[in-house]
């Protein structure tokens, strides 16, 4: 009890360790006892900020530390929209993303005129604080669009894009109308206003990525990584307010540049996801629910009117927008849906335009208290319209969500990767992070294709050590596997020799594609190793040998260049598919170089598949003129060869000079060497039905010819 009794428990409580204690019981159970009766977490986590706070049970008040998490979790929350973007769509749509953008401002903004102005009597400058107030919203709902693996949706795609239009436009309202309030707004604050942000913006589009690039080149250390994409975020957000804009505009743009840094598959983007979710998003969202204040619908006449009509307004203009974006551009009614639902919920933006409307003192009554811009009926009207809209957002993006991701799902049904299996060959530590991060690139996100790790082990050299050393190899892939919530299935082997022990170990599980390093030893002589040329010549399946020069995640673009006739190879579409993926995973642009038929091969299947990728296409056949390549490539470029076995119909003499090239010309940068898919023997004249049709042509044309010539000599015999 003397223990007890030295504990300060007073309400509001004030012991760091138990309000902290407090809060996270809350982010543990809210969401679980919300979820059975069918409400969004989300709505579970605010209104349990309502009942601890000031005007609930008052167990926590909303002190500095709560203000301090609550901002970061709404940072993080702006923060992850730009990171998950998919910034191809995101630069594809920038017109609709401009048009529905300046809708759902404009829009809610002459509603929110008309009945400020006209039904709740305000005077100009304070109707036109509210009306902005109305056009602005926070992307409260946008963890659960994520969670449903729907954040690179289109709809999600354009309400991002449409939330920073508003908040920018609504807060140079609100920088305009509070200058002129205190007689500020001269054209020196707004020449001042638009060289800091154009300063702002070129330090965070152009010096960031340089920081960035050269930090993930030298530091491979994933806390220091994570510390450090957490420090760019703030200081972008710093970058921001001092240049007269919000915080939640440069973490914003902060994620936009990191974007292409942090695959989405990379054990990065994982811890990233995991602290947002698990403890600042949460904080946030807790630190809005103790924002509202019931006691407002019994104030009177007054409050109720002010907070009806904002409600009514705010959510009404935002539907509006939703609907003629989705008929303009033709989406389903689901994407109409999760655009309303994501730009319905206002919540921090709202609430500091309201605030500094609230703040600003305009004038006195006779009895000396002051006249503000925007009254107390406001202020608890936009506290009720916070915990309305946020309820709305979550109930409707939930569902919407819900029914986008199963459409997805039975899309995606009938793909053909159910038959794919892909095995990493590991031999040693240094390189099983790189090689398990490019074949977990292979899969499709989200997919089910099962990946392996396989170590073989000579026989004859086996021992003790070389065992531990083998199950270690495999521990660290899945350990590594396991950060980006991956699964990898070991496979350790003893056999005769190791490329015996891989070629069994292939044909036992089916494996469709092979990855492997290139060997440690690896020289222009002796460029793949014994093992790796035996694979060539008994295995049928793709194999990829992969040769990382620097992170994946620092590369710019991808430079792929095809042997000639690769599209009659029964491979082609595999592997165009499989590059296709990486290409998208890593958010790189694809270069092709390659023969103009095998170009249009390659268009044909983008064009057919509506990839969303950057390519270019650029005509190549003459592979004599193969060292050009070191001209054509730079640093950051990931180099890709697809090349073929002897004996079949894409191979020619001068791949076998390849080794010597890579290893001599460019032996600094990344690259992949591909070898598709290709028909066990060739041409196989006892299984000519296996052989691809151009080659069956090609044949009966050459026969056709000779017979031809035969006859003709005859002919000239006789004669």
């Amino acid at each position: 009890m003397l223990l007890l009794s030295a504990l300060d428990l007073t309400l509001p409580l004030r012991n760091p360790v138990i309000i902290f204690s407090l809060v996270l019981f809350i982010i543990l159970f809210a969401p679980i006892l919300f979820n059975k009766i069918k409400v969004p977490h989300i709505i579970g986590l605010i209104l349990a900020g309502v009942i601890v706070g000031p005007y609930g049970l008052d167990l926590l008040r909303r002190d500095s530390s709560i203000v301090l998490f609550g901002t970061v979790g709404l940072l993080y929350i702006m923060f992850l929209a730009g990171l998950e973007i998919d910034l191809v769509e995101f630069k594809k749509n920038r017109a609709k993303i401009l048009f529905f953008g300046l809708l759902t401002f404009l829009l809610p903004l002459i509603l929110g005129m008309l009945a400020s102005y006209y039904v709740l009597g305000y005077s100009f400058l304070s109707s036109m604080l509210l009306a902005s107030m109305f056009s602005t919203h926070t992307l409260v709902s946008y963890p659960i669009a994520s969670k449903y693996g729907i954040a690179r949706n289109r709809a999600v795609t354009l309400t991002i894009g449409g939330t920073m239009i508003t908040d920018i436009l609504a807060l140079l309202i609100l920088a305009g109308i509070s200058g002129l309030s205190r007689e500020e707004a001269s054209s020196t604050f707004w020449l001042q206003l638009i060289i800091s942000t154009a300063a702002f913006v070129s330090v965070v589009f152009f010096v960031f990525p340089i920081l960035t690039r050269w930090f993930f080149k030298h530091y491979d250390d994933s806390v220091s990584q994570y510390i450090f994409v957490l420090a760019m975020v703030f200081l972008a957000s710093f970058l921001a307010e001092a240049a007269g804009l919000e915080a939640i505009i440069g973490a914003f743009f902060s994620g936009l540049v990191l974007n292409k840094f942090v695959p989405h598959s990379s054990p990065l983007m994982n811890r990233i996801d995991f602290v947002g979710n698990a403890i600042f998003i949460p904080f946030f969202l807790i630190s809005v629910g103790m924002l509202v204040d019931i006691s407002v619908l019994i104030n009177g006449w007054g409050a109720l009117k002010v907070a009806g009509v904002i409600i009514f307004v705010a959510i009404l203009a935002k539907y509006i927008a939703a609907v003629i974006t989705q008929k303009a551009f033709k989406l389903s009614s689901e994407e109409g849906n999760l655009i309303f639902g994501l730009s319905a919920s206002h919540a921090a933006a709202t609430l500091a335009i309201i605030l500094v409307g609230y703040n600003i003192i305009i004038g006195e009554t006779s009895s000396g208290e002051p006249i503000r811009l925007l009254n107390e009926d406001v202020l608890n009207g936009t506290i009720l319209l916070i915990l309305v809209s946020c309820a709305v957002s979550s109930f409707v993006v939930e569902k919407a969500s819900r029914r986008l991701a199963l459409i997805n799902e039975l899309d995606n049904s009938d793909s053909d990767i159910d038959d794919e299996k892909i095995l990493i060959s590991l031999a040693y530590p240094d390189t099983v992070n790189e090689l398990v991060d490019f074949g977990l690139m292979l899969k499709p996100a989200k997919s089910s294709v099962p990946v392996y790790a396989l170590h073989v082990t000579d026989d004859e050299r086996a021992d003790s050590q070389t065992q531990v050393k083998g199950e270690k190899v495999l521990e660290k892939a899945i350990m590594h596997a396991s950060a980006t919530e991956n699964i990898i299935h070991p496979l350790i082997r003893f056999d005769i020799n190791i490329s015996h022990g891989m070629i069994y170990t292939i044909k036992e599980h089916k494996i469709t594609d092979i990855l492997i390093g290139l060997h440690h030893k690896s020289d222009q002589n002796k460029f793949f190793g014994p093992t790796t040329e035996e694979l060539f010549s008994k295995i049928p399946e793709t194999i990829y040998i992969y040769k990382p020069a620097q992170p994946f995640n620092t590369l710019k673009r991808m430079l792929v260049l095809v042997s000639n006739n690769a599209e009659h190879e029964p491979g082609f579409f595999h592997w165009l598919n499989k590059l296709s993926i990486v290409a998208q995973s890593a958010g790189i642009p694809i270069s092709f170089y390659a023969a103009g038929n095998t170009l249009s091969e390659i268009k044909s299947a983008h064009e057919k598949a509506r990839s969303q990728l950057r390519v270019s296409y650029n005509e190549f056949d003459n592979w004599e003129d193969f060292l050009i390549f070191s001209r054509e490539l730079k640093t950051d470029d990931f180099f890709v060869v697809i090349t073929s076995r002897k004996g079949h119909i894409s191979y020619n003499s001068y791949l076998e000079k390849l080794p010597y090239y890579l290893g001599t010309y460019f032996n600094s940068n990344s690259f992949l060497i591909v070898y598709p898919k290709q028909l066990d023997q060739g041409i196989n004249m006892n299984n000519i039905e296996q052989v691809d049709p151009y080659v069956i042509e090609t044949l009966a044309d050459t026969i056709s010819t000779v017979g031809k010539s035969a006859l003709n000599l005859k002919k000239l015999f006789k004669k």
